[in-house]
């Protein structure tokens, strides 16, 4: 009889500590999972953009939210499936595009839970999952600009462009910044530089220096960058030499005042607030592709009191007309 109490005991006792491991939402508001690109929290750019739109959800939502830093290979996967396997959590977000993979095979095996990708590479010859969100930009409307912007103030002639990780996404970047350029300056020669072919190029600020001081030694006066912390690198070299960058994501001017002329600007905290917010109001439909460009104000150029003595007034008026004809569908921008 004694032995069968100690068997009873023992099994409550496991069953008890294994609903321990399985956080239980108690407080009654909804709580968000967020897994970091390479780079993390601390970016400056894409990933600290992310950062602000969970900010913004909890003060103006009422929500509650917990945040993965990236790790190197099948982490990323481990991160989506560790918040998927929890309770309390409801609805989960990958940022960049090198979790689409990943998280669209999660969603699939979880269908009771919501996710949203920033940043998804959609492939036309697949459906998206029912539960998952694609969020997409139109950074080659941005790029286009900030290129207009290099071309039209560039002294030599020569300007630059730093890219992260070799990939479809960052060459968007690159060909619709080399486009702008030319549109306004056809003379003008384009440099061109990645950090790597892999996610570590995207958090190398010593190899984005040492493509910056190469590109400035040849000529180049102004460098744009899709890079995420390897751009600091960039911004360091730009004040060694005295020269120019143009920024990516957020607005990156306080990172070297006076050094970055503009910045090419995601709404990726917009988008994520949106979506929480959807998810709040039960408004939430996935199996979709939520598109941000120029016409949403999803993507912009960084023109205020702190940056506007770089640009001069002729040259603001001649890419806001620019703006205007890439709305208009009077500008084609090439992506590849």
């Amino acid at each position: 009889m004694k032995y069968k109490i100690l068997i009873l005991a023992i099994t409550l006792l496991t069953f008890s500590c294994g609903k321990k491991d399985e956080p239980q939402n108690n407080t009654g508001k909804l709580k968000v999972g967020l897994v970091f690109d390479v780079g993390g929290r601390g970016d400056k750019s894409f990933n600290d953009a992310a950062y602000r739109g969970l900010e913004k959800a909890k003060q103006e939502l009422g929500i509650e939210f917990e945040y993965i830093e990236p790790g190197p290979g099948a982490d990323r996967e481990a991160a989506l499936r560790q918040f998927s396997n929890r309770k309390d959590i409801s609805v989960i977000f990958g940022i960049g595009f090198i979790f689409t993979d990943e998280i669209t095979k999660i969603a699939l095996e979880y269908p009771d839970k919501k996710y949203a990708c920033v940043d998804y590479t959609v492939d036309p010859a697949k459906t998206i999952p029912p539960n998952l969100v694609a969020l997409e930009f139109r950074e080659e409307e941005g790029s286009f600009l900030v290129g207009a912007i290099a071309g039209l103030l560039t002294k030599s002639n020569k300007v630059g462009f730093v890219g992260g990780m070799e990939s479809p996404l960052i060459k968007k970047f690159q060909v619709s910044y080399e486009a702008g350029v030319k549109h306004v300056n056809p003379k003008c020669e384009v440099l061109i530089g990645y950090a790597g072919v892999t996610g570590d190029a995207f958090k190398n600020p010593g190899k984005g220096k040492e493509l910056a001081l190469g590109q400035y030694s040849e000529g180049v006066d102004i460098i744009y960058h899709a890079s995420g912390v390897t751009g600091l690198g960039v911004f360091e070299a730009a004040r060694e030499v005295k020269k120019f960058a143009i920024g990516v994501d957020s607005d990156q001017n306080d990172e070297a005042p006076g050094i970055v002329i503009t910045s090419m600007i995601k709404v990726v905290d917009v988008s994520v607030y949106e979506i929480i917010k959807e998810v709040k109001d039960g408004t939430f439909k996935g199996g979709r592709v939520e598109n941000f460009g120029l016409k949403s104000k999803g993507v912009d150029y960084v023109y205020s009191e702190k940056n506007r003595h770089l640009i001069p007034d002729e040259v603001h008026k001649r890419v806001e007309t620019i703006r205007q004809e890439i709305i208009e569908g009077k500008i084609s921008i090439p992506v590849k």
